[in-house]
């Protein structure tokens, strides 16, 4: 279900939406408000739960750009059974990373926030993710 959402996400993040004059920095500081209001994070818990979800989320753009640049131009039919296998591996790989970077972040995350915020948390990244699928949605529909 993860990769569901991150596809989607990939999708939302695209040419399109850059062409509508969305940008990344657009797009962080509106999920950082919906983030920032959803959690009612106080001050203190504010200034250490930033750089540990920025560090995070930093990290799994590289992890998204470097799997992405592997798989860029590759049609299946044109890959040799060992580059084809190679490039499965890789992409397990990447699957695993992710897995451990969210699960470093939570560990982190449990040392200064309740295990409620964190939960609100996950809730705020689906429903800001939601609301880009709306927006983008939205804006194709007219074209």
């Amino acid at each position: 279900m993860k990769i569901i959402h991150t596809l989607i996400l990939a999708l939302f993040i695209s040419t399109s939406i850059f062409a509508q004059k969305f940008d990344r920095e657009k797009i962080k500081a509106l999920k950082i408000a919906h983030i920032t209001e959803q959690l009612d994070l106080t001050e203190s818990e504010a200034q250490k739960f930033w750089p540990i979800y920025n560090a995070n989320e930093d990290a799994e753009n590289k992890l998204r750009e470097s799997s992405t640049n592997r798989r860029k131009d590759k049609k299946p039919e044109e890959l040799s059974e060992t580059e084809a296998k190679s490039l499965l591996l890789a992409m397990e790989k990447t699957e695993k990373q992710k897995v451990e970077l969210h699960s470093k972040m939570l560990n982190e995350l449990l040392e200064i926030l309740p295990a409620k915020k964190i939960i609100k948390l996950y809730q705020a990244e689906r429903s800001f993710r939601q609301k880009m699928f709306e927006e983008y949605k939205k804006r194709h529909s007219k074209q």
